[in-house]
């Protein structure tokens, strides 16, 4: 637990003092982020290579803390070492990806690509994949070929869904924090110190970076910062729902762990769905960038951005914590439709409130 501990402070401390510096080079070189568009919301420009601090700080506390000394099972030691080296190589395409976009742009097609890339080579070659929903919808293993498809498209839909719910000052940082502290939580009770250490150290630099980011924003993350946070919590994500129960406590091992994963990660999965079938309907590309979102639909509501972000704060936290009503559930299937009904009240919430805005602007006018 010390070390944990150290984990989240260095990457904390690192990203709290680097990134006033960050800051001042980003405006010095004009690495900034202009309110050009009509969708974006922010009315100054602001720096976008936040992610930059965040992904260095995350791999320098892990990697000054982490030691072959915290592994309980040292037969797993070759495993995790040729784990951990493969997401750092992933990770790294991931970021130099967003780099580019964020200085000069990339097309959505080399972007997918690369996701695609990322998820290969975490899938086939470091086998970080899902092969059993543990009873949902009556499935339990899936075939090999199931398992590798399910897992690339797990992938690229997480990876995705981070980088488009960046949209307003600190949803992103913010829900990525959570959800690293979820997954950290259940690593810790699973005694899997390497991926609990991993879950804070990006916990620790999404929290110093969130001073800087938080409304009103200093500075932007950026695609180099969304895409490490989403590659990152989806390899959370899928370690935790492969994690073999033994270690388990007896709490833990009756809390769903497919549905626990979706909780944690509820509202980048329920914002991107909702607008990619928006824009499928009107026959948009799904990448294509629009004003749909759900914290759009909420600052349209007059909400500033810092309660929008606190809205959405509240919802995953509610929904976490509707996931270990898993516990007291036997069915899998009915467990994950509690989680969806924490989704369809916030749905409907966003939904209704922005209908209701809209006819009072209207008839105000």
């Amino acid at each position: 637990m010390a070390v944990l501990i150290l984990v989240f402070l260095t990457a904390f401390i690192v990203v709290l003092y680097s990134t006033p510096a960050l800051i001042k080079v980003a405006v010095l070189k004009r690495l900034i982020d202009s309110p050009s568009e009509e969708r974006k919301i922010h009315k100054r420009s602001i720096p976008t290579i936040g992610g930059i601090i965040i992904y260095a700080g995350t791999l320098f506390a892990y990697a000054l803390w982490y030691t072959i000394d915290n592994m309980i099972y040292y037969d797993k030691i070759f495993q995790s070492v040729n784990e951990f080296k493969l997401i750092v190589a992933s990770s790294l395409i991931l970021f130099f990806v967003g780099v580019k976009d964020d200085i000069i742009g990339t097309a959505p097609v080399k972007k997918l690509f690369a996701h695609i890339l990322v998820a290969l080579i975490l899938v086939l070659m470091g086998d970080i994949r899902i092969t059993s929903l543990h009873g949902i919808f009556g499935v339990y293993d899936i075939p090999v070929w199931g398992s590798v498809f399910l897992s690339i498209f797990t992938y690229v839909v997480v990876v995705n869904a981070f980088n488009l719910i960046d949209g307003a000052d600190g949803l992103a940082a913010g829900v990525g924090f959570i959800s690293c502290c979820a997954f950290g939580t259940w690593f810790i009770f699973a005694k899997e110190f390497p991926y609990a250490a991993l879950s804070f150290s990006l916990a620790g630099a999404l929290m110093g970076f969130l001073i800087f980011n938080f409304s009103p924003a200093r500075i932007f993350m950026g695609d180099s910062g969304s895409l490490v946070i989403g590659m990152f919590v989806c390899v959370l994500a899928i370690k935790m729902i492969e994690y073999p129960p033994q270690t388990l406590n007896s709490f833990w091992v009756h809390v769903s762990k497919p549905v626990f994963a979706v909780a944690a990660l509820i509202y980048p999965l329920l914002d991107t769905l909702r607008v990619f079938l928006i824009r499928a309907l009107k026959g948009q590309s799904p990448f294509m960038a629009d004003r749909n979102h759900l914290h759009h639909k909420l600052i349209d509501c007059r909400y500033s951005q810092a309660k929008t972000v606190i809205i959405v704060y509240v919802f995953t936290v509610l929904t976490i914590g509707a996931s270990l009503l898993s516990y007291f559930i036997s069915e899998p299937t009915l467990s994950l439709l509690t989680v969806l009904a924490t989704s369809v009240v916030f749905l409907s919430f966003v939904i209704s409130t922005n209908r209701a805005k809209s006819k009072q602007i209207a008839s105000e006018n």
